[in-house]
């Protein structure tokens, strides 16, 4: 597993308020909403570091 760094995070508190409640929703912890919603972001922006792969919009152009 890779390793966890802290950040400081400064957030609109309507944001942080929204993101606990989709959190909870999801019975996460807030924390792991944020990572996940970075991470959902960061890969359909073709940015994720590590192993590549096909986003959906690009499975669908293969013939």
């Amino acid at each position: 597993m890779a390793e966890k760094k802290a950040y400081p995070l400064r957030i609109n508190a309507d944001i942080l308020a929204a993101a606990q409640r989709w959190a909870d929703d999801e019975l996460r912890s807030l924390n792991a909403q944020i990572e996940y919603v970075l991470r959902d972001a960061l890969r359909k922006a073709g940015r994720l570091p590590g192993p590549t792969h096909p986003t959906p919009e690009q499975e669908e152009d293969t013939p």
